[in-house]
């Protein structure tokens, strides 16, 4: 008997023994868990979105009040004397 006519044989006795029994409640606590990981990633989702809209919120504002692009006037450097 060659390897592969050995792995036909153990593929075989495993298809035709019995089964390992499913413990009771086992596709509930999976469908709860599942509804569980949807909320968590709604609610990180919904978070993520709100810290990236106050983000943009903050920096408009901050843009609106110090004007970033505006030319700067030009005395702002001590006056030269005594050259």
């Amino acid at each position: 008997m060659n390897s592969y006519e050995r792995d036909h044989e153990a593929v075989r006795r495993l298809l035709v023994s019995c089964r390992p029994a499913v413990p009771p409640g086992l596709a509930a606590r999976a469908a709860g868990r599942g509804r569980r990981l949807l909320r968590v990633r709604r609610t990180l989702r919904a978070l993520g979105w709100a810290l990236l809209a106050a983000a943009v919120v903050a920096f408009c504002v901050w843009a609106a009040l110090t004007e970033p692009w505006a030319v700067h006037p030009h005395d702002t450097a001590p006056p030269l004397e005594g050259w």
